[in-house]
């Protein structure tokens, strides 16, 4: 290889490097508008951790996979801390992550962390995911405490 193709071999890859990191510290793609963009910076200061020792085994192996793959795209404080709390949240923002170029997240990867995140909500978000439930009309509460239900039962 030239000494013209090593260099340029090399910008590329620090080029490539650049762009992703540039990728994954606004999520792949920039805020629609100065009030979102103040939401997900709150978001990024909060926790990036979850102290899961008091979860279910599986769901603690759940959260592994969760830090792993959503880590490759974004800060984990983002998602800890984001005001989502229903489960119709969770696998509307989980599907649209998983079709992100160079996510790898697969079918069952989303599974894993829709789990993790619907059981977490539950638990550690509790009073907000009630004061939302009461936002919602009779039908969809329902809906939404069922499929709460659901990920619950499949730990205990």
């Amino acid at each position: 290889m030239s000494m013209k193709m090593k260099t340029a071999a090399a910008l590329l890859g620090v080029a490539a490097l650049a762009l992703a990191g540039a990728v994954g510290a606004r999520g792949g793609e920039a805020p629609a508008d100065a009030d979102s963009a103040a939401r997900i910076a709150e978001f990024d200061k909060g926790s990036a951790t979850i102290n899961v020792s008091g979860y279910p085994d599986k769901l603690q192996e759940d959260y592994r996979v969760f830090s792993r793959k959503c880590s490759q795209c974004h800060k984990l404080s983002r998602p800890i801390n984001s005001d989502y709390v229903l489960p119709e949240q969770w696998s509307r923002y989980i599907k649209r992550m998983m079709y992100k170029p160079g996510s790898n997240i697969s079918r069952a990867d989303a599974k894993k962390i829709y789990d993790f995140l619907v059981y977490d909500s539950s638990v550690r978000k509790q009073p907000a995911l009630d004061a939302k439930l009461k936002t919602l009309k009779p039908e969809e509460r329902a809906a939404q405490e069922k499929l709460i239900k659901e990920v619950a039962d499949k730990y205990k």
